[in-house]
């Protein structure tokens, strides 16, 4: 199987993803074997969503339409421009997926097919549903695929490589256990936002996108704002309470209780909006429904912390602050060459 086949798969994957989206499903009678995998998705969808709370349809939707965009012909071709796939002798490659949001893995599972090599999963069992049917719809409409895929939820065993995915706690143990083989090890990030006091209300209501979306579980959630000394929260507050149903959600209005309960018997200052509250603190990562924040002196200063605590950091979102800034409200729909940690996957795969 040649490259251009590779990309062909892919590219009809997306287009059979463009059916589900946050406007609703929809299905096209002219997508390849769509009567074999249309309903069968939706099902998968069905018990994704029974099977992990915080997978609700509407973000399961907004993942498979963010990979439905990101999988056409001009980006992928604009992402593998830059390498060279000639030489590359296909090597199996095992991936261990978290499970924080839909498809959390897909861009590594892409990755390793994308660059001929054979993939091996360990997927969490939060997200267990949606990658194995995706993965029959590429074998069925390119069959080369067909032995190239496999997933277990056994130990591993017979691979090459490995890229896990994981806590700072599991990073020690994968690195421990993975000493041996060629590795991508990612431990836990987190997102932060820059703001100066000047963004416009469209701006702050586009990074409630970047805090909200799936929950704040992901790490390209903002979990933390840095914001100048005596900043007025009042314009945040009315830019993000169109997010105010997410309290409906009985998971997140269950850590919103316990957290709140936490800080009101400890005493710490904090701001809330009867959905999200808003504590000073030097940590990074937030509880769910929390948002930190910390207070700058100068945006050189700032630039400074950002540097040393990079290997804590994901994403940075602001306005023309930063070279490597990402815009308000984008933090959750990624390019393909968006790699996480910033560690290239596929120069990596195609140096095994």
């Amino acid at each position: 199987m040649d490259l251009q086949q590779r990309i062909n798969a892919f590219i009809k994957l997306g287009t059979f993803l463009g059916q589900f989206t946050t406007n609703g499903i929809c299905k096209n009678d002219t997508i390849e074997a769509n009567d074999l995998f249309f309903d069968g998705f939706k099902h998968q969808i069905k018990l994704a969503k029974e099977h992990n709370g915080w997978f609700t349809e509407n973000n399961i939707l907004f993942s498979l339409e963010s990979w439905s965009k990101a999988l056409t012909n001009s980006n992928i071709n604009t992402w593998i421009k830059n390498y060279n796939f000639t030489n590359t002798s296909s090597q199996k490659i095992a991936i261990i997926m978290a499970g924080n949001i839909p498809l959390v893995g897909f861009h590594d599972f892409l990755s390793v097919l994308i660059s001929g090599h054979e993939v091996l999963v360990k997927q969490s069992s939060n997200d267990k549903h949606l990658l194995p049917f995706l993965a029959k719809y590429l074998e069925l409409i390119e069959p080369d695929f067909k032995g190239k895929i496999t997933f277990t939820v056994e130990k591993l065993k017979d691979f090459d490589a490995v890229i896990a995915t994981g806590s700072d706690n599991t990073a020690r143990y994968f690195e421990y256990y993975f000493k041996d083989k060629p590795s991508i090890i990612r431990k836990n990030r987190n997102s932060v936002a820059i703001l100066t006091g000047n963004e416009t209300s469209k701006q702050l209501e586009a990074l409630s996108e970047d805090i909200f979306r799936y929950y704040g579980l992901g790490c390209r959630n903002v979990s933390k704002l840095f914001v100048p000394k005596q900043y007025n929260f009042d314009a945040f507050f009315n830019a993000v309470y169109k997010w105010h149903p997410i309290i409906q959600q009985a998971k997140y209005a269950n850590n919103y209780d316990y957290n709140k309960a936490v800080y009101l018997m400890s005493e710490f200052d904090m701001l809330e909006n009867g959905f999200l509250m808003i504590k000073e603190d030097e940590s990074y990562a937030s509880p769910i429904a929390t948002l930190f924040f910390e207070t700058y002196s100068s945006i050189e200063n700032l630039k400074q912390k950002l540097k040393v605590d990079a290997d804590k950091i994901q994403c940075v979102v602001a306005d023309d602050v930063l070279e490597n800034e990402i815009p308000f409200g984008e933090t959750q729909k990624p390019q393909l060459w968006d790699y996480a940690d910033n560690v290239d996957t596929v120069e990596f795969l195609l140096k095994i």
